[in-house]
């Protein structure tokens, strides 16, 4: 048995607002010795982003958000030639300098639909591109999210569909590309627990799922817990998210969440 086939993407949040850990890693020093850690940790994937997209978030710049990320990024690449990067961003600008500096994954929340040119720039440059489904933009996303009467399910995968066909018509290879159902990005807690529930329902799409849950509002509902203090929430969203077919996991705490990921693969692969 294959104990190892799913993959974790540590958050490297370089902002001074990110709703869990805003302002921790702002310095680029401190940011790098975070993403060293969490490869340590066993991360596959290292996730840099320099604007919070949390629920109300003020947004920035591109030139701002280049600026944060871009000297972590060629930092990191230069320390660690081999981790993978991502760019957690829609501003195809950001995403350009990012990948030059060395990140090898563009992680969109809007899924191309804010700025179409950044599926341009994954299909030029090679890189990978995570299509996440959005319901509104950040700042208004929770303020009354609805979908049509088929639900939510049914809406996100007419949305993957036609992201799907963008990216494709673009130049980007079908082997280069992820799908994220976006959990807390206008969805209600009702929503996020479907989705969870049927998360192997994406696998139509013959494309591997990343999920994050880490630390989010929808932990917070259930344990009323503030967000530092939703690790035992957070591990049990990522064994069912893991049970349920997910590839990869987004998480702030990467030791604790691997172990709980492999562990829960191993037993749901156990023949």
């Amino acid at each position: 048995m294959d104990f190892n086939t799913v993959r974790i993407m540590g958050i490297l949040n370089i902002t001074p607002d990110s709703f869990s850990d805003g302002g921790l890693f702002i310095e680029s020093d401190k940011a790098l010795d975070h993403a060293l850690k969490m490869i340590n940790e066993g991360a596959d994937v290292i996730d840099a982003g320099g604007e919070s997209t949390r629920p109300g978030a003020a947004r920035v710049t591109a030139q701002q958000e280049t600026a944060r990320v871009v000297p972590v990024i060629r930092s990191l690449r230069a320390a660690n030639g081999k981790i993978f990067i991502s760019i957690d961003t829609y501003k195809s600008g950001t995403a350009y300098e990012a990948i030059k500096a060395g990140a090898d994954i563009i992680n969109d929340i809007s899924g191309g639909t804010y700025e179409p040119e950044i599926m341009k720039i994954a299909a030029q440059t090679h890189a990978g591109f995570i299509i996440m489904h959005i319901n509104g933009t950040p700042d208004k996303m929770q303020e009354n999210p609805v979908y049509s009467p088929a639900g939510v399910i049914h809406d996100i995968k007419d949305y993957f569909r036609e992201r799907i066909s963008s990216a494709l018509a673009a130049g980007i290879k079908k082997e280069n590309l992820m799908l994220d159902p976006g959990i807390g990005f206008g969805k209600t807690l009702k929503d996020n627990f479907e989705i969870i529930d049927r998360l192997n329902e994406f696998k139509e799409f013959g494309i591997p799922l990343l999920v994050g849950t880490s630390r989010k509002s929808m932990i917070g509902k259930v344990l009323g817990l503030d967000a530092d203090k939703r690790l035992f929430g957070t591990a049990a969203s990522v064994a069912l998210c893991t049970a349920k077919g997910a590839d990869m996991l987004r998480v702030h705490d990467v030791k604790e969440m691997k172990e709980t990921a492999l562990m829960t693969r191993a037993m749901s692969d156990y023949k």
